[in-house]
């Protein structure tokens, strides 16, 4: 057995701190249970706080 989780979602992201708060948010209350899934975020070095969000 595999301890890589099923799923991995990847947001990319630069200057959008108030939808990825809301993306994060969502992927927050999804069903699938947390040690099963993987979010990894990309910001291409967005200037507001972004990157606090993340």
């Amino acid at each position: 057995m595999s301890d890589a989780p099923r799923c991995t979602v990847v947001v990319s992201t630069y200057n959008r701190s108030a939808l990825l708060r809301h993306t994060l948010d969502s992927l927050t209350r999804q069903r699938m249970p947390a040690d099963q899934f993987e979010v990894i975020v990309v910001d291409d070095g967005s200037s507001d706080d972004t990157a606090d969000v993340a």
